[in-house]
């Protein structure tokens, strides 16, 4: 629940507010009004919703629909002229992220949230961190692939990073069922559209960047996908970055300030010997680890995720264990069949991927070698040439 008072409260403290609009009269307060229920979906609306007219996809038609079913507030940078008073505002998406905090009684406050981002492996990462803190804490978890509010009950993800009005809905369900840790993947999208707007992390981890992600509706230019990738530094109190990854120098220079935790080469947590399906760790981690997924980046994002882990009150016994209990599905999943072939499920959406992907596997294999790509959509255009240079480059591939 929340009272219109308190809206107008939290729209002007961010300096987001502009006026209410009806029938060409304009108001700058309002009172006597609450609401129970926030909405960006015209069909799920009823009286005492607040809802939100966001999106460049958003049509007048929404709205009228919302309004026969009874909706009399709406939120939106412009008025459309229904009829119903209109709360205009600079910035929708702001809005709807800062209010659907107050509205679910900032659940964040009562997590230790944890954050991955990077062009790949936050999937991986965060699973690995998920079996980690299970050992001893009780997280919830918000990845591509699947999410859990309850530690134990998984459902199908239908974004990265959820809408803000759905993220803060989670998280205080997340609470409701006891959980005392949030891992989440952060995308650029994430910070491109506001959707974690307001939010501080515990601890954000940069796992690496790499050109991606770069098209007509998602960056215009790698500057700005790295630059909203670099936002979730910002916006953690404590960090962990892969010393190894390409630009670290610019990202080593922003957390400098910070609490930080650098891995990989050139930092004192690193890989000192590496097997297909064990390594051993030196630095804060160290010791020697088993793991269930091949491939020198997946014992890399084990080790970002046991750093973040540590910094959350996980001992190196959970780390040990969990490492060794991570297994995700579509991350380097190995099917075998009836005939000994081995089938590499992996969601190698990019050239740097897919080249990583083709040499683990021609390490540890032997025999011809098939490569199926899909690359389905009009998103991430320009991983595309990738693909072909991979396939015409390697020679045992088919």
């Amino acid at each position: 629940m929340i009272k219109i008072e308190r809206v107008l409260d939290i729209l002007k403290a961010d300096n987001n507010f502009r006026h209410i609009k009806q029938n060409n009269q304009t108001a700058s307060t309002w009172t006597d009004v609450q609401f129970d229920a926030l909405s960006y979906d015209s069909r799920t609306v009823s009286p005492t919703t607040l809802f939100f007219a966001k999106g460049l996809a958003f049509k007048k038609e929404f709205l009228e629909k919302a309004i026969e079913a009874g909706l009399d507030f709406y939120v939106s940078e412009i008025d459309y002229e229904v009829g119903i008073p209109a709360i205009i505002v600079h910035d929708i998406k702001q809005a709807m992220s800062l209010i659907a905090m107050d509205f679910h009684g900032h659940p964040q406050k009562q997590l230790k949230l944890l954050a991955f981002t990077g062009t790949k492996g936050k999937t991986t990462a965060a699973y690995f961190a998920f079996n980690i803190l299970k050992q001893s804490k009780k997280p919830a978890m918000l990845s591509t692939m699947n999410t859990t509010l309850d530690g134990k009950t998984f459902f199908k993800s239908t974004l990265t990073t959820p809408e803000s009005l759905d993220l803060f809905a989670m998280m205080a369900e997340a609470v409701k069922n006891g959980m005392t840790h949030l891992i989440m993947e952060v995308s650029s999208q994430a910070y491109l559209v506001k959707r974690v707007y307001g939010l501080t992390f515990d601890v954000g981890v940069f796992l690496n960047i790499s050109p991606d992600h770069i098209g007509p509706i998602e960056h215009p230019t790698f500057e700005d996908y790295f630059y909203h990738k670099r936002l979730l530094m910002d916006n953690s109190r404590a960090v962990i970055v892969n010393a190894g990854m390409d630009h670290f120098e610019v990202v080593k220079e922003q957390v400098s300030s910070k609490d930080h935790d650098f891995y990989g080469p050139t930092s004192e947590n690193q890989i000192s010997q590496s097997a297909g399906f064990d390594f051993t760790a030196t630095g804060k981690l160290a010791g020697h680890y088993d793991i269930q997924l091949i491939g020198g980046f997946n014992q890399e994002n084990a080790i970002a995720a046991g750093l973040a882990c540590l910094r959350l009150g996980a001992s190196l016994e959970d780390i040990h264990t969990g490492i060794a209990q991570t297994n995700v599905p579509g991350r380097m999943e190995v099917l075998t069949q009836q005939n000994g072939a081995k089938v590499f499920v992996d969601y190698a959406h990019n050239g740097d991927s897919v080249k990583k992907l083709i040499d683990v596997v021609l390490e540890h294999q032997t025999g011809k070698v098939f490569l199926i790509l899909g690359a389905p959509g009009n998103k991430g255009e320009s991983r595309r040439k990738d693909f072909v240079f991979c396939s015409m480059t390697i020679r045992r591939l088919r």
